[in-house]
């Protein structure tokens, strides 16, 4: 059955701007698809630079936290947010990044239960405390994490990610974004 992938219809990479088509190949072309949020935010041009730009800024750094871990708060976010596609699509990306089948599901459907080492366990926490009540986020939750380990930049990039992601989550809630099904079997099983 075809469904929608959004409520405001979405624009195929050839008809994006020239810069935003050929960012979009390369992704393309690593993962063997289109993933829906670049056709999706693809009617707005402007947007879709800055989120890719803010995105790559946050999630390819090569030092501090590793790229499993960014994708870690990532799907801890996503699942305290109940936003299905971010949840399925980064959830697939931390099974590959972390080769775990089963840690994305675990941290999506139950972040506080989920056994994690020491540094996971607090990556997981900061942002759990972040995405859920923002408002009495405080020194508390950074002291728990520097306990942990964490340095000042590790807790920069899990606060700047879980805000980056909370956006996104209600960007996908707005246009009831529908995951690529390619997503939901990626990193399940060894290849």
């Amino acid at each position: 059955m075809e469904t929608d992938v959004s409520r405001f219809g979405v624009v195929e990479p050839e008809d994006l701007p020239t810069d935003l088509r050929e960012r979009i190949g390369v992704i393309a072309e690593k993962s063997g698809f289109v993933p829906n949020i670049f056709r999706a935010l693809g009617h707005r041009p402007a947007e879709l630079r800055a989120f890719l730009d803010y995105h790559d800024a946050l999630m390819e750094r090569s030092d501090g936290l590793s790229k499993a871990e960014r994708e870690l708060v990532v799907v801890a976010t996503s699942g305290a947010n109940h936003c299905t596609y971010c949840v399925v699509a980064h959830g697939a990306i931390l099974r590959v990044r972390a080769k775990d089948p089963e840690l994305a599901d675990r941290v999506s459907s139950n972040p506080w239960q989920v056994e994690l080492d020491e540094r996971g366990r607090a990556i997981v926490d900061l942002a759990l405390a972040l995405a859920q009540d923002s408002a009495t986020f405080g020194d508390f939750d950074l002291e728990s994490a520097r306990e942990a380990g964490l340095t000042e930049d590790e807790i920069w990039d899990v606060g700047a990610i879980t805000a980056l992601f909370a956006m996104s989550n209600r960007l996908a809630h707005l246009t009831a974004l529908r995951p690529n099904a390619e997503f939901f079997l990626m990193g399940r099983s060894p290849r």
